[in-house]
């Protein structure tokens, strides 16, 4: 069967600062969910969080970008960040950046990630949710899994994968995309990706069969509002086995906790600690920005799971370094680069101090 997997997020509100989610807003979302689900608006769905974001879980079969899922979840949004009000939660509703909704959410603030595909026999997914990072953060990690051979062997001993796959990159500055066919093309998209405050790998597609094996959220929160107001916090749709790289080579990016945009008011670079859900709790800076990993099997649209994938004790070690990088970059203070270089803080004070300053900058002679 023909199914779509939906996963849309917003922070609306955090408990306590930046660094988790209130259980009675889980526990309001989780109860919208049962009722659409009750009337048929969906298959199935989960409610999730990391940190400070809600993240909407959901499948169906009305197809990508349908508006009566995606006013649903700004419906649910909007009342939660009534609940994060009245509850006086940091920060309720700064993903919500438009008075009303108008067909789909995207460009309104909270981040989508969705792919329609046919149901495989036996569907592994695996779903990504970051906090205190930017939309580029899925670049690196969705190379080594579809590129790399290090990474994935799949990609050399596996026949179905020999191939390679496809990239689409979307240049948010820019709106606009272009697709790169690794493994031939992979050093043109790397001058590309290499700049993922930028440019932003959105889906990965199987060369042959065209089926679609990857999609990210590439919302990006600053260019829609003009002004900083939070981190994009991406999520990211994986699908694995058969055609795709295994559970593990999906999964072994993460055990590099690379730097990424974010971290403390979304300016600075801070390591990708992959986490269990209960320890999504960014709390040192602000952080450091973290990852988690849900993993499930669809049976005719119905979400087996989750398993936490990141619960795992094989990833200690990458959690450790990611402590010993944070300690490293947090002695840099203000200085890059642990603080994001000036064009990427355009959407900060740094642009009122300039302007105060400029009467007094001289020429040299």
């Amino acid at each position: 069967m023909k199914v779509t997997l939906s996963v849309i997020k917003a922070d609306i509100g955090g408990f306590v600062g930046h660094s988790e989610s209130h259980p009675d807003i889980l526990a309001r979302a989780a109860e919208h969910l049962a009722k659409a689900k009750k009337e048929g608006l969906f298959i199935d769905c989960r409610v999730a969080k990391c940190g400070d974001d809600l993240q909407l879980i959901m499948t169906h079969q009305r197809g990508e970008d349908d508006e009566k899922i995606h006013k649903f979840a700004w419906d649910v949004f909007v009342d939660c960040t009534e609940l994060a009000k009245s509850l006086k939660l940091h920060g309720a509703g700064q993903d919500m950046l438009a008075d009303a909704f108008s067909g789909n959410v995207r460009g309104m603030g909270p981040g989508v990630a969705e792919m329609e595909f046919e149901e495989r026999g036996a569907e592994t997914v695996i779903i990504f949710m970051a906090d205190k990072t930017s939309a580029g953060a899925w670049n690196m990690p969705l190379y080594k899994m579809f590129a790399d051979p290090f990474n994935t062997i799949g990609l050399v001993i596996a026949a179905n994968m020999h191939s390679g796959f496809v990239f689409e990159v979307h240049d948010v500055k820019k709106s606009r995309k272009i697709t790169f066919n690794a493994p031939e093309e992979i050093y043109d998209l790397l001058v590309f990706i290499g700049a993922p405050s930028r440019y932003m790998v959105k889906a990965v597609y199987h060369r042959i069969t065209g089926e679609i094996a990857a999609s990210s959220s590439t919302q990006k929160l600053s260019l829609i509002a003009g002004r900083y107001v939070g981190k994009d916090d991406p999520v990211c749709i994986v699908r694995s086995q058969g055609d795709f790289p295994a559970v593990g080579e999906v999964l072994e990016p993460f055990t590099l906790p690379i730097l990424v945009e974010g971290w403390m008011r979304g300016s600075h670079h801070g390591p990708f600690m992959p986490v269990a859900v209960e320890d999504s709790t960014p709390t040192r800076f602000d952080g450091p920005p973290r990852v988690v990993a849900l993993g499930f099997q669809l049976s005719a649209g119905k979400l087996v799971g989750p398993r936490d994938m990141f619960a795992d004790k094989s990833f200690d070690p990458a959690r450790q370094q990611a402590n010993e990088v944070a300690e490293y970059m947090r002695r840099h203070g203000p200085f890059e680069p642990h603080r994001l270089p000036l064009e990427e803080m355009e959407y900060t004070t740094m642009p009122e101090v300039s302007k105060k300053l400029e009467g007094r900058f001289v020429d040299l002679e």
